[in-house]
């Protein structure tokens, strides 16, 4: 995604177009391809800057596809850098196109932009066999992302397909409840932006769960529950 466009922070683009208020029931590809799709990457450093892996490449940085084998010390690439590529700049052109029919939409008075031409194409499809010692590389990082492990929470029917089973954080398992993961509820709810509001939503249907009324009608007492079934209450 480009850090900036039309004089504009595209971050703030899509907080006023309501991108990150989006509930995930109604993201056009589903929960389940929403909760597994990475995050657009963008920096801040030195001010704000688009990450243009075609601009890093003229500036010598090696790029294959996606990694398939490590064999010893041979790294095997197949051949999908340049359909990776191209997808990465159609994602950022869709999210320009979002933002100018919103400002156009709302008569927003911002500067044109020409749109991004990219500055590099690779040679071939990125496929590749590297031999690590005859290459001269003596150092990996791995930046793969991750993937979450809830294996430790020993609760039956607590995820399905590796992600827990809840409705905006109040899982389906009772008394176990979730906060900010990605679509927890929105796009935003793993972000500041939106993590505030799911945790309302959950302290909530805890209060309700616990029956302090405190919580939810703003009253000053508060009801405990206690193991006979009978309730206590205190200031």
């Amino acid at each position: 995604m480009a850090r900036f466009y039309r004089g504009r922070d595209c971050v703030a683009w899509l907080e006023d177009i309501g991108h990150y208020d989006l509930p995930v029931d109604e993201h056009p590809e589903g929960p389940e391809v929403a909760r597994r799709e990475p995050n657009h990457y963008v920096t801040g450093r030195d001010g704000g800057h688009d990450i243009d892996l075609r601009a890093h490449a003229l500036d010598g940085l090696k790029l294959h596809g996606r990694l398939q084998q490590v064999r010893g010390e041979t790294l095997s690439f197949s051949g999908d850098l340049r359909e990776n590529l191209d997808h990465a700049d159609a994602t950022a052109e869709r999210i320009k196109d979002t933002i100018d029919q919103w400002i156009e939409a709302q008569g927003i008075d911002a500067p044109p932009e020409p749109r991004y031409e990219p500055v590099w194409e690779p040679d071939g499809d990125g496929s590749a066999e590297l031999d690590l010692a005859a290459a001269g590389v003596r150092s990996i990082v791995w930046a793969t992302g991750f993937r979450s492990d809830w294996s430790w929470v020993e609760a039956p029917g607590f995820t399905r397909d590796g992600y827990p089973c809840h409705a905006r954080g109040v899982c389906e398992v009772p008394g176990l409840y979730v906060l900010g993961l990605p679509w927890l509820y929105t796009w935003g709810s793993a972000r500041f932006a939106g993590v505030a509001r799911d945790a309302e939503h959950v302290a909530e249907r805890i209060a309700e769960l616990a029956l302090i009324p405190e919580a939810v009608s703003g009253k000053s007492s508060t009801r405990r529950a206690t193991r006979s079934g009978a309730s206590t209450w205190g200031q």
